[in-house]
């Protein structure tokens, strides 16, 4: 094993030195197990970060914009290459046996809802674009607490994990793609869970940039590239993350619903401009031209009939009502605050930021329709609170966790009266935490004795 202040040292430039000290104790762990699991021999260490997202929700998937923050807590997983083409998997997270499968572009699925989705998804996809023969892996994923990315709370979990083997499988074959690339291979590999979900996630956790927001525009440029910003976060405010403690499945009905909706939107609109393929395209478009457009409620069916040509998403029956006009409003208003947004960091207007997400929130509740009881107990105590400038749900929604933007020097009484007021309405005491914005994913360069 390698010298644990060797090892510390490696680790502050990438945690904090603050951190250092506990992520080499968890790296050091990782190690000794995967030597136990697969035997002495050189390992390669990567990891990649959840994130937060600031402001922007449900607008990927429509080409608009967000503002996610990668935190610290990630997906560390180590990995060895194997003289064959099989990926072994073991989870130290999870309550599925250690699990393999051959390296392929027609993968093999595990039961719906098995981690291990994910990696086939990866592998799958990366076999696809390499168009040659690869080695497979030894591979262990290291997601605990407290530093892993919790499961189901809208901190884009399945997303980190996507990415890490994304990188561990790329490097153990020298595949080399650049990481706007690799995102977006990353996005499409996990179509294969059934989500359809958009490419904010994986494109934060490979370009992430330290004490920043990143600014993306979902929308590739003609050459396949994207636009990009970052966002200053100031040292005098931080950001805490409570989590609600409902979790959620990502590949459940009403999310790929929402996606439906917003593919019924673009349809209907479709008729009026010729040329529109995402909501991104309506949004120079003021709203109140928009809306009479819109139908409040239709079915697929009904579309159909009318002769317009909708993509259609897995599990949304032709006679499920949709909510398009509510939909597209949030989607319209939304990218709208993004900009704001990035405008008001880059100008250090905090409170101006603070304003936006609680904006952002009611739409996400009211529009949307991706909040429950507890999230609203949350956000609804977090305004109360001195020192809070804002706060809103943050991921898929239907669960998950709230983002709050408060004043450093109230962050901790923050942190103890909101977990008050949730247990005096829910009786229980959520967690919530502290986070700062780390950089990308990648391989982490740990000292030569560090490898077992």
């Amino acid at each position: 094993m390698a010298d644990p202040q060797e090892l510390v040292s490696a680790l502050s430039p990438i945690y904090g030195s603050d951190l250092a000290v506990s992520q080499a104790e968890r790296y050091t762990r990782a190690l000794a197990l995967f030597c136990r699991r697969y035997g002495p021999g050189p390992v390669r260490v990567f990891r990649a970060p959840g994130r937060v997202n600031l402001i922007g929700e449900h607008t990927d998937y429509n080409h608009g914009f967000v503002m996610p923050v990668a935190i610290d807590r990630d997906i560390l997983l180590l990995a060895r290459p194997r003289p064959d083409a099989t990926v072994c998997l073991y989870n130290v997270e999870t309550r599925f046996p250690p699990v393999s499968f051959p390296v392929s572009s027609r993968v093999p699925s595990a039961p719906a809802g098995h981690w291990s989705n994910y990696a086939r998804g990866v592998v799958q996809r990366l076999a696809q674009e390499a168009g040659r023969p690869l080695r497979g892996m030894d591979v262990l994923v290291d997601g605990e607490a407290p530093w892993g990315v919790p499961r189901g709370s809208g901190l884009s979990s399945s997303s980190a994990l996507s990415v890490a083997l994304a990188l561990a499988f790329a490097a153990v074959n020298d595949l080399s793609f650049p990481r706007h690339h690799l995102a977006r291979l990353c996005q499409e590999a996990e179509w294969y869970t059934g989500t359809r979900g958009g490419i904010m996630d994986q494109f934060n956790a490979l370009l992430a940039r330290p004490h920043h927001a990143l600014f993306l525009d979902t929308r590739p440029r003609p050459d396949g590239t994207y636009t990009t910003a970052y966002a200053p976060l100031p040292e005098a405010y931080r950001l805490l993350v409570a989590d609600s403690g409902v979790h959620h499945d990502n590949v459940r009905g009403e999310y790929n619903l929402r996606v439906m909706e917003c593919r019924a939107g673009v349809a209907i609109l479709r008729q009026h401009f010729p040329d529109v393929t995402h909501l991104r395209d309506v949004q120079h478009i003021p709203w109140s031209a928009l809306e009479p457009l819109l139908p409040e409620v239709v079915t697929l069916q009904t579309l159909q009939e009318q002769g317009l040509v909708v993509e259609t998403v897995p599990g949304v029956a032709p006679d499920v009502p949709l909510r398009v006009r509510a939909r597209v409003r949030h989607v319209w208003t939304e990218n709208v605050r993004v900009q704001a947004a990035l405008a008001a960091m880059e100008r250090g207007d905090m409170a101006h930021l603070g304003t936006l997400m609680y904006e952002a929130h009611r739409s996400a509740r009211d529009d949307y329709e991706i909040s429950c009881a507890e999230l609203e107990t949350l956000v609804s105590a977090a305004r109360e609170l001195p020192g809070v400038l804002g706060a809103r749900l943050t991921g898929a929604g239907w669960g998950g966790c709230v983002v709050i933007l408060v004043e450093a020097s109230a962050a901790s009484a923050v942190v103890e009266r909101l977990q008050e007021r949730f247990y005096a309405v829910h009786h229980r005491v959520p967690e919530v935490f502290a986070c700062r914005a780390l950089g990308a994913g990648g391989e982490v360069n740990l000292p030569e004795k560090a490898c077992i």
